[in-house]
């Protein structure tokens, strides 16, 4: 589904935001992407979504490299960023048209996709309103709804639960079992443990740019004896210290 291959990223010439990263993410699976803040998960959720260009290695979805097909590759996944306060002065309805005109769906289509996500999310009542009224929580909700509008391959979510209310949180979780299941990927940034143990079919764990762990949580408790947590491991590995 999506290899990344040797992929680094320097800022400044010497910090190096992601070391040498190789991951295959395979198709039907909820990959958890977790390590503390300034481990390099927003950087590579840059390079994977194109946003930023690695300085070596290589990015491919589907068989399409993001550098030989980079409008083609951009067509297979959907993005959620970290920060949702964009598009603030569409309303709701209009962001969702004009994402829906973007990937080229057409009309009677995105009126069911729209239809559906709203009535998931609750945000029925609100689709006539501006971007720039909602709280927080709704503005994430806008954004998730219209990364699925096409219905991508690849879900590429950072830290996609900040500022959902409990309902809809679980209703995503349940999408992305939902869309890994149909033999598509949901590749995800989260610095919470516990939503990973939940969720995830696989994680890896970075830190200082360097994967430090790639596996199934079975793998992950199988580090660590039945009296410490996954907290102790994940602490461990995401340590300061050299």
């Amino acid at each position: 589904m999506i290899q990344i291959k040797n992929v680094t990223k320097v800022y400044g010439g010497k910090l190096k935001a992601v070391d040498n990263l190789t991951l295959e993410l395979k198709p039907g699976e909820i990959f958890g992407f977790l390590g503390p803040n300034g481990a390099g998960k927003t950087t590579t959720i840059k390079m994977i979504t194109g946003i930023t260009s690695p300085d070596a290695g290589e990015i491919i979805l589907n068989d399409i490299s993001i550098t030989q097909d980079p409008l083609n590759y951009k067509r297979q996944f959907g993005f959620v960023p970290d920060n949702p306060d964009i598009f603030l002065r569409l309303k709701g309805l209009e962001y969702l048209n004009f994402m829906a005109d973007v990937y080229n769906v057409d009309s009677t289509l995105r009126q069911e996709r729209i239809k559906d996500l709203s009535k998931r999310f609750d945000m029925e009542n609100a689709l006539g309103d501006y971007i720039s009224s909602y709280s927080h929580g709704m503005r994430q909700k806008m954004i998730l709804m219209g990364a699925l509008i096409h219905d991508p391959s690849l879900w590429v979510l950072d830290e996609p639960m900040t500022g959902l209310d409990p309902k809809s949180s679980y209703y995503l979780k349940e999408m992305m079992r939902e869309h890994a299941d149909k033999g598509n990927v949901v590749f995800f940034s989260t610095h919470v443990l516990d939503v990973a143990e939940k969720v995830c079919d696989r994680v890896g764990i970075i830190n200082k740019g360097k994967l430090m762990f790639c596996g199934t949580m079975d793998e992950l408790r199988g580090l660590v004896s039945e009296n410490e947590g996954l907290e102790k491991i994940f602490l461990e590995m995401t340590s300061d210290e050299e």
